[in-house]
């Protein structure tokens, strides 16, 4: 006489639905970044042709040709320098738990810096809003933040970064 074994699943339907759909919620979203744009593509131009005549769209390429070990950088990113940019990157805030900030890290992707080793400082911009403006934060969509770009080494808690910006105000990305 031969036994059959039956294999049962311990967990109910429901149960089970919500494993699958959280698996296929992990395998299809990856980290969301801001890294390709406008520039991306085309002619190899890392300004964008479309950007408002009174800022310069920066992409995260343009920032990444500074070199932070000795200070130069390429001829497009020593145009924009001091001058009026917009800058696409996702909030790292400085301020503990508010909802309003009025300093922050700007990251080419979602959590950069917070629970993983930072990008290198050629990639992460200090922003200090102007006249200590408060804006809200945004730690899962992508934001613009318009304002004047400088060169300057600054340390905080999350990282060394080689850019500041003065930030006159924020919008939302358009993906």
């Amino acid at each position: 006489m031969s036994k059959t074994r039956r294999f049962s699943i311990p967990w109910s339907p429901i149960q089970l639905a919500l494993l699958l759909g959280g698996a296929w919620l992990v395998l299809t979203s990856g980290p969301r970044s801001v890294q390709a744009g406008p520039s991306a593509v085309g002619d190899g131009s890392l300004l964008s042709a479309d950007a408002p005549r009174d800022s310069t769209e920066v992409q995260w390429r343009l920032l990444a040709s500074l070199d932070y070990r000795s200070g130069e950088m390429s001829e497009e990113l020593e145009a924009v320098v001091d001058g009026p940019v917009r800058v696409p990157g996702f909030m790292v805030p400085l301020e503990d738990w508010a909802e309003e900030v009025t300093e922050f890290l700007l990251v080419p992707y979602v959590g950069a810096c917070v629970h993983t080793p930072p990008p290198p400082p050629n990639q992460l911009v200090y922003v200090q809003m102007t006249e200590g403006q408060k804006v809200p934060v945004s730690f899962w969509e992508p934001v613009w933040v318009h304002g004047v770009l400088s060169i300057e080494e600054t340390t905080n808690i999350y990282a060394e970064v080689s850019f500041k910006m003065d930030g006159t105000s924020i919008t939302p990305y358009e993906w």
